[in-house]
């Protein structure tokens, strides 16, 4: 079969023969792949850098995807680790770690939002005790992941929802009820605003971590309302560094609960037990993403488009 796959890690996926499986689980089915998105963490797992990445070469990268079984059912599935993932026009699906999608679920739809909406939903529903009424911040809301993350919010009850990033325009389209921008020269106005956003919520979604976070503790902490309430960071990416310098009196001074959101922190179980109800909710009209669709033959093209490109773009075979 016909599949992107990774040779190298310092080149793009191409589009090449790869070989499928000759043995299979008991709860497995080769199936044939719809959609896959190309998500960060696609790329992370093809250039080898993902925390979880292996240097086993060759591989299909591809985390999850909508793909069409025997039955004639259309399953959104979630890959386990291995050589083969779902940008390929067959995989291996793992009936326990997929759902059945409705008749009418537009697989573009579904393999376009599913994991960067995944991101905000496990971590307010799994990772934290999140409650209706809360307010949250997203730091980093102009990414695909963000803004879907202030919709997120919304759908589990969130009473305020402030998105953080660059490009105050941007900013602006997203729904947001508080917004504040990075850009810009004057460090001291910058702070100024995080702290007046900051100042009584509930909850961060941290997608920039980096300096970005280091500046945002070091501006919302000294200007928290009410020290005593809990304030719930979660780090979730790391688009704008792989580390952060945590001043040391922000854990000090205020009841800051710092944790992560991802792969291993959130077990596979739970990540599973979120697929059925997310999947019902992207299926509808609650969130809006926008994706487009990139042959499977193009995916050299679609891997350097990527990074750049405001839709999340989605492999069809």
């Amino acid at each position: 079969m016909k599949a992107a796959v990774v040779t190298r890690f310092d080149q793009a996926p191409r589009f090449e023969t790869f070989p499928l499986p000759t043995e299979i689980g008991a709860h497995e089915e080769i199936a044939t792949v719809v959609a896959a998105g190309l998500h960060p963490r696609v790329l992370s797992q093809a250039d080898g850098s993902h925390y979880t990445s292996t240097d086993d070469l060759p591989l299909v990268p591809g985390i999850d995807g909508v793909a069409r079984m025997a039955d004639g059912t259309m399953r959104y599935f979630v890959q386990s680790d291995g050589a083969l993932g779902s940008m390929a026009e067959q995989t291996i699906v793992d009936r326990r770690r997929s759902v059945v999608l409705p008749a009418d679920a537009d697989p573009i739809r579904i393999a376009a939002a599913m994991n960067p909406a995944m991101s905000s939903w496990v971590a307010l529903r799994r990772r934290i005790d999140f409650r209706p009424g809360q307010r949250v911040l997203v730091l980093g809301a102009t990414g695909s992941a963000g803004r879907l993350a202030i919709q997120v919010a919304r759908h589990l009850g969130a009473d305020r929802v402030t998105a953080v990033g660059r490009g105050a325009e941007r900013l602006a389209a997203l729904g947001a009820d508080v917004t504040v921008a990075l850009d810009g020269d004057d460090d001291g106005a910058i702070a100024a605003d995080l702290a007046e956003a900051g100042r009584d919520v509930d909850v961060v979604l941290d997608y920039l971590w980096g300096e970005p976070t280091s500046t945002a503790l070091r501006a919302i902490v000294p200007k928290r309302a009410d020290d005593d309430q809990p304030l719930s960071w979660v780090q979730i990416g790391s688009v704008a560094g792989a580390d952060s310098a945590i001043p040391s009196a922000a854990l000090r001074a205020t009841r800051l609960q710092l944790v992560g959101s991802g792969q291993g922190s959130v077990p596979t179980r739970d990540i599973l037990s979120e697929l059925a109800a997310l999947a019902v909710v992207v299926s509808g009209d609650a969130f809006s993403l926008a994706a487009r669709a990139v042959p499977l033959e193009r995916v050299e093209e679609a891997w350097a488009e990527a990074p750049t490109s405001r839709d999340r773009i989605v492999l069809v075979p």
